[in-house]
């Protein structure tokens, strides 16, 4: 600890006589640190001994001062690993499996009900619900398969791999988390689980680094299925080397660049690698490492099969949250990405079309619209809107959360016949919105179309007022078996420009999806709303 080599680097100048105090001064400034160091171990005392009573986090802080990223870190130090709650024995296992389950048919996922089925808990900080393992297992892989987890913290992908029967691989860098997720595995499986007991596989789980798989053979594993930690939110470790939570942006998607090679290399053709990635915010501004995250696999070879969002619950904005959304002009994060990877036959099956040549096109056509402004503005980036009037919501919202009040706006749509060019002949607005046309036939359609919003860009910048939007829809859509992530790929178009800053990434969903059970993909569900903000030029003086 800092305080220890402080008294030691004190005690030494006394013994040495070294430096400008004398040695009654030393005594005095060895016993003031020890008694600061003192009054620092009991209110650590203190703090775990709430824990281990239940004293939620804020009335932990409320009494003793301190901030919730504080009790994060003195658990994390105490225990070795980043819990809510202090190790306890596992309670007798009431329930094998979800009450309710139904498999996820669309790219929205959400899961009211956390999960505590067989030994699961939230007691591990932003480990995952048990929903998306069990989704994904059932989904991409067969009993008796290998599933990896190379990110596996307490252990629910290798749980859910163990009540069904799937043979489990997992690594993590954090030797308290193996520890953890052993003892979260160490259950007796009852034989009615399974029709055939010869597949009841116990997952083998140890210490080991993602981007360094050498103790797991080439072409050997059928499925991941792994929740990486976010950079440097929530650390796991207080200091296990190599943990990737620790790690700046920059630095963080460097590094899963190899974990993404290593995924590739020991991956079977044609297996699926599914992870959970979620964004950031810096300084009130989106930081999108769910998108960088995907590209990086992307790079590595992988082909892009689906791309879910998980909506966050227990997340809305009300309050105190709401009024500082509004105030201070940012959305509280409440999605994250769910990417669906796939190892095709060879590298060079790898999606040229995801790399398209940029260049400047005229746009076709544009429309205004006036729409009366609404009390309640959205304040998270999960907008939940009306199934049955979607496109006029989504607009309605856009321009009441982000359009300045008495200030003129262009909307800029695919979905009309009009060819107009007022775009280019408009005065300074505070905001431009170009909606997503509603189909795409072919590649040529794509490319064509993320020039033109390139090209939109480019002249808004012209148009727009200094702190003005540039808001673009994006859906995902399939053209001949093929998922094009649009959201993803005009963030890669949009993102390069210095003009202009990402402010926020929004996901908008209906309220109401009816999907097939049948379809062989997910029903794509979602919309995205790109959000740039216009940077202010530098003034030299």
């Amino acid at each position: 600890m800092k305080s220890e080599r402080f008294i030691e680097a004190l005690t030494e100048a006394k013994d040495c006589s070294f430096g400008s105090l004398g040695n009654e001064d030393l005594t005095e400034a060895i016993a003031t640190e020890k008694n600061h160091e003192s009054a620092n171990d009991k209110l650590i005392r203190s703090i775990l001994s709430a824990k281990e009573e239940g004293m939620p986090d804020a009335e932990i802080g409320s009494l003793y001062g301190v901030s919730p990223r504080t009790v994060d870190a003195i658990m994390t130090k105490a225990f070795g690993i980043n819990i809510s709650v202090p190790p306890k024995p596992l309670k007798r296992i009431k329930r094998w499996e979800p009450s309710t389950f139904r498999e996820q048919a669309s790219t929205v996922w959400s899961f009211k009900n956390r999960g505590d089925w067989a030994t699961h808990n939230g007691h591990y900080r932003g480990n995952w619900s048990p929903h998306i393992p069990r989704n994904v297992i059932l989904k991409y892989s067969r009993p008796g398969e290998i599933v990896l987890d190379h990110f596996s913290g307490g252990g629910t992908t290798a749980v859910e791999a163990k009540l069904l029967g799937r043979r489990c691989v997992a690594r993590d860098i954090n030797p308290e988390a193996v520890n953890r997720a052993i003892s979260s595995l160490d259950f007796q499986l009852p034989p009615k689980l399974f029709d055939d007991l010869s597949q009841m596989y116990e997952p083998n789980i140890e210490v080991g680094d993602a981007r360094d798989l050498c103790d797991i053979n080439e072409y050997s594993v059928d499925l991941i299925c792994a929740h990486p930690p976010y950079a440097d939110i929530i650390k796991y470790s207080p200091n296990a080397s190599g943990d990737l939570s620790h790690l700046k942006v920059d630095d963080f998607v460097d590094a899963m660049c190899p974990v993404a090679e290593e995924s590739f290399r020991v991956l079977k053709p044609g297996g699926k690698c599914v992870i959970l990635i979620g964004d950031m915010r810096k300084q009130k501004h989106v930081v999108p490492l769910g998108f960088r995250t995907i590209r990086a696999f992307l790079d590595a070879g992988f082909v892009l099969r689906e791309l879910a969002v998980k909506r966050q619950h227990n997340c809305k904005a009300t309050g105190f949250w709401y009024t500082r959304s509004v105030e201070h002009n940012f959305l509280l994060l409440a999605h994250e990405y769910l990417p669906v990877f796939e190892k095709p036959a060879s590298r060079c099956s790898k999606q040229q079309s995801l790399n398209v040549k940029r260049r400047l096109k005229h746009m076709t056509n544009q429309q205004r619209a006036i729409i009366p402004r609404i009390d309640k503005v959205e304040a998270t980036t999960v907008w939940v809107l009306p199934q049955e009037r979607l496109d006029v919501e989504i607009t309605r919202n856009v321009l009441n959360r982000f359009a300045r009040p008495d200030t003129d706006f262009i909307e800029y749509s695919f979905n009309t016949d009009k060819t107009t060019q007022q775009l280019e002949a408009a005065g300074p607005v505070s905001l431009v919105y170009v909606n997503s046309p509603n189909y795409l036939e072919d590649k040529q359609a794509v490319a064509q179309y993320r020039l033109t919003v390139d090209y939109l860009m480019d002249v808004s910048s012209r148009q727009l007022k200094p702190h003005g939007y540039f808001i673009v829809e994006a859906r995902d859509l399939r053209i001949a078996d093929q998922l094009y992530p649009m959201g993803l790929l005009l963030w890669d178009d949009l993102s390069r420009r210095d003009d202009f800053a990402i402010k926020e990434i929004i996901v908008i969903a209906p309220d109401e999806i009816s999907t097939q059970d049948s379809a062989d993909c997910l029903q794509i569900a979602h919309r995205y709303l790109l959000v740039f903000v216009k940077r202010c030029a530098s003034v030299s003086t």
